[in-house]
């Protein structure tokens, strides 16, 4: 059933852009997934929340809904050939219009996080040439807070700090360029280059740190389980919340990845290696980190437990700052460390602004590289102007709150309940991914997608809403949150609702999917479907 013309011209759609093959693609979905928070997030909520014992959460989660939600991002980008906005129009029929609102809304989300998201990047390349002469002294924290970023009180600041904006100018330039050089050769042919470096980098940094005085018991206080905390429903929360941010999926990316491969291309099987390498780096990224850390502590002659700043920013860029310059070989292992930060944090940038700039291709008919000077260019003004200041990290800190916890997991809610109850999708996108992949999905992958999926990341979105609401964050004034927080959700819903209102150069209604579907669930003969003129 094609989807009724509601605007937009005849104008032919410029020929889809694809993946090499499933290497080229299994590498920028990994590169995707593998970022920051894979190596700051993970091991501290994983010691904080049961040591060993969170691998069982951890896993189930994965299983349960981190897989589930990943295929249903490829079979809609994949089945309906598109970025978000275009999936979301096409999948929702008669309803198309109001349906692809909410692949802007992921649009925006990608929009807002790529804004701040170069701001750590930019750190971590500062860090990585601090690291030649360890030049944050004695007192890393005073360092990053006072002569680095050299933060101000809350506000809205014009007083930029070059050591910030440089780096920050050179990763949008990077960033531009490969975008501008399209799919093939420019993401594709970044990860393919950039993910084994950052492999290879990372392992040398974890080999080392495991020869390092304390590291065995920096493991310990990792691994060693907390059974009770099994019985902790909070502890199962944190599992669902780190495979959810740590997959990159729910806002767009998955959707716009799966769209560039092939028609006749298995989908179920890369998801599963993407999901496993991506969960693999971060059990690597645990080791490495608890291990550094229980060096930190013997040089300390403290406990871990006793350690402070073992997540986020204070780890990367104050205790970790703090442990290179107490280690033999330190300026190599801080090279290390931090430059496979800015590698990690690379790849999954270019698939974020990936989302904002495929849609805005097929949207307004923009060639790639006019898309990715155009999107550039307003983004890097914007992302000098807020994350390059003496109030950056505050700014930085707020908005990733908001966009992250209430934005993304919102997207995840929305876009569960509406494919799977409103409009009916499940059985076709199982259909799908059953016709083309060899790993078969069965029904147990729509209740999970439809049930337990908004059920957990539902309890997530309200609770996370309440307690900012009740706590605010981080002892943060009133009006900023409401400015830089609030501010950004509401936002992301003026930006969903004007991009779905701007008529479409080439309309996305005219098309076909395929294989077709019928209700019993068995393939009609078609050819492979094609956009109609």
């Amino acid at each position: 059933m094609t989807a009724p013309n509601t605007g937009g011209s005849t104008t032919q759609p410029r020929p889809r852009e694809e993946w090499t093959g499933q290497i080229g693609f299994i590498l920028s979905a990994i590169g995707s997934a593998v970022g920051l928070g894979n190596i700051w997030r993970f091991p501290g909520v994983a010691y904080e929340n049961g040591g060993g014992a969170f691998l069982i959460p951890y896993l189930v989660a994965l299983l349960t809904a981190g897989i589930p939600i990943l295929f249903l991002d490829y079979a809609l980008g994949h089945r309906f050939r598109g970025a978000a906005p275009t999936a979301f129009r096409r999948v929702g029929r008669a309803w198309g219009r109001w349906t692809e609102s909410l692949g802007w809304f992921q649009v925006a989300i990608a929009f807002v996080i790529a804004l701040y998201y170069t701001a750590v990047i930019a750190w971590a390349l500062s860090f990585f040439v601090f690291s030649f002469d360890l030049r944050w002294g004695e007192d890393p924290a005073d360092f990053l807070t006072g002569e680095y970023l050299q933060v101000g009180d809350p506000g809205v600041s014009f007083e930029f700090v070059p050591g910030v904006l440089i780096p920050l100018a050179i990763v949008w330039i990077a960033a531009i360029t490969v975008l501008a050089a399209g799919v093939v050769k420019g993401l594709q042919r970044v990860n393919v280059v950039f993910l084994p470096l950052l492999v290879i980098a990372f392992l040398i940094l974890v080999v080392r740190a495991l020869f390092l005085d304390g590291a065995a018991a920096g493991l310990t206080a990792l691994f060693t389980p907390d059974w009770g905390a099994l019985a902790n429903p909070d502890v199962w929360i944190a599992a669902y919340s780190q495979i959810f941010f740590s997959l990159s999926i729910a806002f767009g990316i998955m959707i716009t990845y799966a769209s560039y491969r092939r028609r006749r291309s298995n989908l179920t099987t890369p998801g599963l290696v993407v999901a496993f390498a991506n969960s693999s780096f971060e059990i690597l990224a645990g080791i490495g980190v608890f291990a550094t850390l229980g060096f930190f502590a013997f040089q300390q002659g403290v406990a871990v437990a006793e350690l402070e700043g073992l997540t986020g920013v204070g780890l990367s860029f104050i205790t970790f700052p703090a442990i290179v310059s107490q280690m033999p070989g330190g300026p190599l292992f801080g090279c290390l460390f931090f430059g496979s930060l800015a590698l990690a944090g690379f790849t999954s940038l270019i698939s974020v602004l990936q989302v904002v700039s495929a849609a805005i291709q097929e949207k307004f008919g923009l060639s790639t590289r006019a898309a990715a000077v155009g999107l550039g260019v307003i983004s890097a003004v914007l992302s000098i102007l807020f994350f390059s200041t003496t109030t950056g990290l505050l700014a930085l800190d707020v908005t990733d709150q908001w966009a992250n916890n209430i934005g993304i997991v919102a997207s995840a809610v929305m876009m569960t309940i509406l494919v799977i109850w409103v409009l009916r999708r499940g059985p076709e996108l199982r259909f799908h991914l059953n016709a083309v992949s060899t790993f078969k999905v069965g029904r147990l992958w729509i209740a999970l997608v439809g049930v337990l999926a908004p059920i957990v990341l539902g309890y997530m979105l309200v609770s996370r809403i309440v307690t900012l609401l009740v706590d605010g964050y981080a002892d943060m004034p009133g009006w900023y949150l409401m400015v830089f927080g609030w501010g950004t959700i509401a936002f992301l819903v003026v930006a969903a609702v004007v991009m779905t209102l701007l008529r479409w150069r080439a309309s996305p209604d005219d098309f076909t999917a395929w294989p077709e579907y019928a209700q019993s669930g068995s393939p009609v003969p078609a050819s492979e479907g094609k956009e109609r003129s």
